[in-house]
């Protein structure tokens, strides 16, 4: 069986809620019944068909072309299956994922992996801001590739889970996190790891620090190398590391917190 293709006809004016296209909802439906879904858009409802041209058949394997930032919730709830997307991706891309596999062959817009429990999105260019943060609850587990920039406030409140970033990321990066692992190799903004309660922040770079991020010195951290070692078979530069001398910083102090910031040296 081919893959289950969903063709963009027109860049659509209004947004629309792409939720219902995930593998676990398509399973053992006709093209028929899957072209009259109806989607969200704005006030009005909108027929699968209307939008899309539709081939294929395997609802296990999703492909999304001429994708475009008007395009949310790609992904959301997702089980089991994959989804490819050939284009830009909407907000709230992966929201609520349990499992399964997503990659973006684009950009990603606001509040990507929110509410992420498993899985793996991969996104093979930029994401907006709040990436696996947003709302209540947020970032839960599974992981996240960004092989571009990310915006403001990566992983806030982040619980579990893994989101590796191979180029820079903006402002409050690990704002309010709770656990869970967030590596950058490019730059970070200002004020990383405010108000961070606990977690791991991985940086190929040293950023500016606030006043209440302790210093900790140099050390040779093993368990950085079993880390480093479940990175090994990821579609990603993390996986190439595997130094484990690094510059360890504490805080945030003034939250009571005991997450740690690890500059690789």
């Amino acid at each position: 069986m081919s893959a289950l293709t969903f063709t963009l006809k027109v860049a659509p004016q209004q947004r629309i809620d792409l939720s219902p296209i995930i593998p676990d909802s398509l399973a053992g439906k006709s093209q028929g019944e899957i072209a009259a879904i109806e989607l969200q858009s704005g006030k009005q409802k909108l027929r699968v068909d209307r939008l899309f041209d539709i081939s294929g058949s395997d609802a296990s394997d999703i492909v999304i072309n001429n994708s475009c930032s008007k395009l949310d919730f790609i992904g959301h709830g997702m089980k089991a299956g994959r989804i490819t997307v050939n284009g830009g991706a909407g907000s709230y891309l992966g929201f609520q994922m349990r499992k399964g596999e997503i990659t973006v062959h684009g950009d990603a817009s606001d509040f990507a992996a929110s509410g992420m429990a498993g899985g793996l999105l991969h996104i093979k260019g930029n994401v907006g801001d709040f990436l696996a943060a947003a709302i209540a609850g947020d970032m839960k587990g599974g992981t996240v590739i960004v092989t571009g920039n990310a915006g403001e406030r990566v992983g806030d409140q982040m619980r579990r889970g893994i989101i590796l970033i191979e180029g820079n990321a903006g402002g409050y990066c690990a704002s309010r996190m709770l656990a869970g692992t967030i590596g950058v190799l490019g730059t970070v903004g200002e004020y990383v790891g405010y108000s961070m309660r606990r977690g791991t922040l991985l940086l190929a770079n040293k950023p500016a620090l606030h006043a209440t991020i302790q210093d900790c010195g140099s050390h040779s951290l093993p368990y950085l190398s079993l880390m480093f070692k479940s990175f090994a078979s990821l579609p990603s530069k993390f996986a190439q590391i595997s130094k484990n001398r690094v510059q360890r910083y504490a805080g945030d102090i003034a939250n009571d917190g005991k997450g740690e910031i690890l500059v690789l040296l």
